[in-house]
């Protein structure tokens, strides 16, 4: 039997009011991710995208449609429910980092494996680390590191986890070309070497055209979705 998709989304609706009446941010969006499969998700600003990925991961809940992660129908569960999901096996970078700032490097990577309970977090972190080439970093703290060192830090903390499937939302938005391209490298042959699957947020054509597929959007709907490779 084949594994199950670790995300489906069915006609996926959001709409947010707003002073001049209700916003249809998403519209009626279809969306498969097979195990181990990378996707991006291209398209112009204010298309949907980061709002698909806010959906997918449980991190806001739809008007209309289902996301059904890990099998689960995120609408039957709490936002306790949803974090109980996720630990472990869902894993998020942003475009901004989001790392602690009162936590150095090796203990931003700890804190996710820590809170799953997980055994020997403190020398996974560093193995880790070596991984992304910041051994001889782990001691600072994120206002010690460049933009380029955070978003490694914080794709580390994202991959030590071990996650079935990755949410990354423009992890080289903030990055010059260089530090861009090196995350982006770090990115694809990390989550290629842990079997995870991959939703990728980005403007930057290159990266995308390093997933297995590239699904367009516009205007909250899906324009492009071509089907994956069986």
């Amino acid at each position: 039997m084949a594994p199950a998709a670790p995300l489906i989304l069915e006609g996926v609706v959001l709409t947010l009011p707003s002073s001049a009446g209700p916003v249809e941010i998403l519209k009626c969006v279809d969306l498969t991710v097979a195990p181990g499969e990378t996707i991006a998700i291209a398209g112009p600003s204010g298309s949907g995208k980061s709002s698909l990925i806010s959906i997918a991961a449980g991190l806001e809940t739809p008007t209309g449609g289902r996301a059904i992660l890990f099998g689960r129908d995120l609408a039957t569960l709490g936002e306790d429910g949803r974090a109980r999901l996720r630990r472990g096996r869902a894993a998020l970078v942003f475009q901004s980092f989001h790392l602690l700032p009162n936590m150095t490097a090796e203990e931003n990577v700890c804190a996710p494996m820590e809170l799953a309970c997980r055994p020997g977090a403190l020398a996974e972190a560093r193995v880790w680390l070596d991984r992304v080439g910041l051994g001889p970093r782990r001691s600072h703290y994120p206002h010690q590191m460049s933009g380029g060192e955070q978003q490694r830090v914080a794709l580390a903390r994202a991959l030590a986890i071990g996650p079935e499937l990755l949410f990354a939302d423009e992890p080289t938005g903030n990055l010059d070309s260089a530090n861009g391209a090196l995350v982006a490298d770090l990115l694809f042959d990390l989550v290629r070497d842990s079997g995870a699957a991959l939703v990728l947020v980005t403007h930057d054509d290159r990266l995308a055209a390093r997933a297995d597929r590239i699904v367009t959007m516009r205007d909250g709907r899906v324009v492009d979705a071509p089907q994956a490779v069986a």
